[in-house]
C-alpha cells in the first residue's frame, strides 16, 4: 500500500533557489541562459514555471535536478545548497528528485513493470520489494492491466502514466514535469493533470511543473513564475496572477489561455469611450458594481464579452465592456471599480 511521503521537513521552503545564474560558451560566445533567479517552493506547491521555447525554463529545471552547475548563486534544498553534496548525500538528493519528460523516455526493450523497476534496481532493491511497490506504482496510474505489455504498444498517456509511475519508484519528495503533457491530446493531457492533482494530495508531494501552456497552469497549478530571456518576470499565487498580471508577458499568457477578442470591438479611443477588460475575484465577482457604476457617474456600460476562470482556489471572471460618458464619469467609474478590487485595463486594437 503507498503511504504518504514522510519524507519531508516540516520547515519550509522546501526549496529556495537565490540569484541563480548560469551562462555557458557557444560558438565561441557567452550565451546567458539565466539571470539573477530566486524562487520559493513550499511543501506541497504545484509551482508552474511558464515561458515561450528558449527563455530558460529547460535550463532552470536542470540545474534543480542538478544536471548541471548554476555559474553563480545557489539552491537550497531542506536549508542546505546542493552544489556542497557529496558522496551518499548527493545520492540521497538525487532519489529525492523524480523527473517526468515530453516524450516520456521509456526503454522499449522493456515492459511497463520492468520500466517501472528500473530505479529500484539501480538502488538494489530486493526484486520481492521491487514486485510490491511496482503493483503499487501501476495501481496508483491505473496500469495494472499493461502490467506486460511493451511501451511500443502503449498511448501517449499510457507512456506519461508509466513515466509517472517510474519517477514515483524510490518515494522522491518533488517532481519535476518538463513538459510532461505537451505531446498529449487535450483529453489526455486533462487526464495526466488529475493524476499529477491526485498525487500531489495523495502523497504530499511537492510539484515543479515546466510549460509553455496557461491553461496547464490554470489547471493544476496554485503558484506560477512566467520566465522571459532567462529572467522571472512575475510570480505569484496563480489566482492574484490570474486577476492582477502586471507583465506584458503574463498578459499575453492568459490571453491566450482565455479569449481572443473580436477586432470589430476595436474603434479609435476617444475621452468620451473607453474599451476596458475587467478582472473580477472573491467578493467583487458577486457585487453589482457595473450597475453602481451607471448609476453613480451617469454612464453606459455595453458588456461585450464575458468568461470564467476555474482556478485551484478561487473563481476569476472576465468582463469586456464598452464604457461610454464624460470623461469626468469615466475617470470616476475606473476609481471606483479599482478600489472595489476589480482591475481595469483599457484596452487597444491588439491589447
Amino acid at each position: 500500500m503507498i503511504v504518504e511521503n514522510m519524507n519531508q521537513s516540516k520547515e519550509c521552503p522546501l526549496i529556495e533557489i537565490n540569484a541563480l545564474c548560469k551562462s555557458y560558451l557557444h560558438a565561441n560566445m557567452i550565451v546567458v541562459a539565466l539571470k539573477d533567479i530566486s524562487l520559493v517552493i513550499e511543501c506541497g506547491d504545484i509551482y508552474g514555471i511558464i515561458g515561450l521555447s528558449g527563455a530558460g525554463k529547460s535550463t532552470l529545471i536542470r540545474c534543480l535536478s542538478s544536471l548541471i552547475d548554476p555559474s553563480s548563486g545557489k539552491i537550497l534544498f531542506h536549508g542546505n545548497d546542493i552544489a556542497h553534496l557529496k558522496g551518499e548525500k548527493l545520492l540521497n538528493f538525487r532519489k529525492s528528485i523524480g523527473m517526468i519528460f515530453q516524450h516520456f523516455n521509456l526503454l522499449n526493450s522493456r515492459t511497463v513493470e520492468d520500466n517501472v523497476a528500473y530505479p529500484l534496481e539501480i538502488a538494489n532493491i530486493t526484486k520481492k520489494e521491487q514486485k510490491k511497490r511496482v503493483d503499487e506504482l501501476l495501481k496508483l496510474v491505473g496500469l495494472q492491466e499493461k502490467k506486460h505489455a511493451y511501451s511500443t504498444f502503449l498511448s501517449g498517456g499510457e507512456k506519461q502514466r508509466v513515466g509517472i509511475a517510474r519517477a514515483l519508484a524510490n518515494n522522491p519528495e518533488v517532481l519535476l514535469c518538463d513538459e510532461a503533457t505537451s505531446a498529449l491530446d487535450p483529453r489526455t493531457t486533462k487526464e495526466i493533470l488529475d493524476l499529477l492533482n491526485t498525487i500531489n494530495k495523495k502523497l504530499g508531494l511537492t510539484i515543479i511543473l515546466i510549460t509553455h501552456d496557461m491553461e496547464v497552469i490554470k489547471k493544476i497549478c496554485n503558484k506560477v513564475a512566467v520566465i522571459e530571456g532567462g529572467k522571472i518576470v512575475e510570480n505569484g499565487a496563480v489566482s492574484d496572477i490570474f486577476a492582477h498580471p502586471q507583465h506584458l508577458t503574463t498578459k499575453r499568457f492568459i490571453q491566450g489561455a482565455s479569449h481572443e477578442i473580436p477586432t470589430e470591438f476595436f474603434k479609435p479611443l476617444s475621452p468620451n469611450r473607453k474599451l476596458l477588460r475587467l478582472r473580477f475575484k472573491g467578493k467583487a465577482a458577486s457585487e453589482p458594481l457595473i450597475s453602481q457604476i451607471v448609476k453613480k457617474y451617469n454612464v453606459e456600460s455595453n458588456i461585450l464579452l464575458g468568461w470564467i476562470d476555474k482556478l485551484q482556489t478561487i473563481v476569476v471572471g472576465t468582463l469586456i465592456i464598452e464604457l461610454t460618458g464624460s470623461p469626468d464619469g469615466i475617470d470616476s467609474s475606473l476609481i471606483y471599480l479599482a478600489n472595489h478590487s476589480v482591475q481595469c485595463e483599457v484596452l487597444e486594437n491588439g491589447s
